[in-house]
């Protein structure tokens, strides 16, 4: 293949048909002048002199290099500006927001020339637009949705608590209820600044050789409390791994994966943690037996804002596992989840070592 030939390029532009109409076209041409000469030649109704034939050849050459220009005007018309006019007035659509715009091929036999392949470039390009205006559409939405849950909350039971007749109990009861809000209201902003700072960071911090398992079992710490609160068994398996990376980027994966384990395990169920050294990876895996992902979902639990299991709704705000997925990318590595619906679910995370 030619160097910068683009591979999908599998025609030329100008199609052996269209050489050969021009061809015969020219052809068509010279047998009807000569056959015109030898006609009147024939009948001595022309001179046959050697300036007369200089004259006659250059008529002749005259005409035909005037037929050629007509023809590739022609080809121009039908090869140039028309494919470069329907190109300008798609654009100018897309320039206006309309994002449902796509360009039809032009050739019939299925083949594709670098126009053909333009516009196939542009069409993916306008889908692409399509799926980032609709993502920030929805990223509006579901921010302002659940930004404004908390707020009616901590407004709606501020104008309570100013009743002088509240019963002390009451008064704590409803207290409490506006520090929750209020957290919850922190955490989002907090998420969406991170969230925002990881998708936008473009130089790396410093990274750093510490150990992989004991940074998971400090992360594990943190949640003692709330599983052994849902009377939740931990088992952890961790080989003592050196990694180099930022600690605090990945403290993000550790905290949102078990806070989720911890979230969707019922009373009474297990949580396992796994660190090992695979073909020059460090695979961490954290599993539950909690209620499980359903396939359907699954493609969509790294989504911005996505909750698959709407009984949960309440105690997040769907970015955690955007975080997950967004940090570990920036990181080199990977993420996946394996789950059966009513099995619980595992998270798969495989870094470089």
């Amino acid at each position: 293949m030619r160097k910068g030939k683009d591979p999908r390029i599998n025609a030329g532009y100008a199609s052996i048909k269209d050489y050969l109409v021009l061809l015969i076209m020219l052809a068509v041409l010279s047998a009807v002048f000569m056959v015109s000469m030898r006609f009147f030649m024939d009948r001595g109704m022309l001179d046959t002199g050697i300036p007369f034939v200089k004259f006659i050849t250059d008529v002749f050459i005259f005409v035909t290099a005037a037929c050629f220009l007509a023809i590739m005007a022609y080809f121009r018309q039908k090869s140039w500006r028309r494919p470069i006019r329907t190109f300008g007035e798609a654009a100018r659509k897309v320039a206006g927001g309309d994002f449902t715009v796509r360009i039809p091929p032009m050739r019939r036999d299925g083949k594709k020339d670098f126009i053909e392949v333009m516009f196939d470039d542009f069409n993916t390009m306008v889908e692409e637009l399509s799926g980032i205006e609709t993502m920030r559409n929805d990223f509006i939405a579901n921010v302002s949705h659940e930004i404004k849950t908390p707020l009616s909350l901590i407004q709606s039971y501020a104008a309570v608590l100013q009743d002088g007749d509240l019963l002390p109990q009451e008064r704590r009861e409803y207290t409490q209820t506006i520090m929750e809000a209020a957290q919850k209201l922190s955490v989002l902003v907090t998420n969406i600044l991170k969230l925002n700072k990881l998708e936008n960071r473009i130089i790396m911090p410093e990274a750093r050789p510490y150990d992989l398992s004991e940074q998971i079992r400090q992360c594990a710490a943190t949640f003692a409390d709330k599983w052994e609160g849902k009377n939740i068994g931990f088992e952890a398996d961790l080989d003592e791994i050196n990694v180099c990376y930022d600690e605090s980027m990945l403290e993000i994966v550790w905290n949102n994966l078990l806070s989720n384990a911890v979230k969707f395990t019922n009373p009474g169920g297990k949580i396992y943690v796994s660190l090992k050294a695979q073909d020059g990876f460090a695979v961490i895996s954290v599993t539950d037996t909690g209620t499980g992902i359903a396939k359907d979902i699954q493609k969509r639990i790294f989504d911005k804002f996505f909750q698959g299991d709407a009984s949960h709704s309440g105690e997040g705000n769907g970015l955690g596992l955007a975080l997950v997925k967004r940090t570990v990318e920036l990181l080199g590595g990977t993420v996946q989840a394996d789950s059966d619906p009513g099995h619980g679910a595992t998270f798969i995370v495989c870094l470089k070592i």
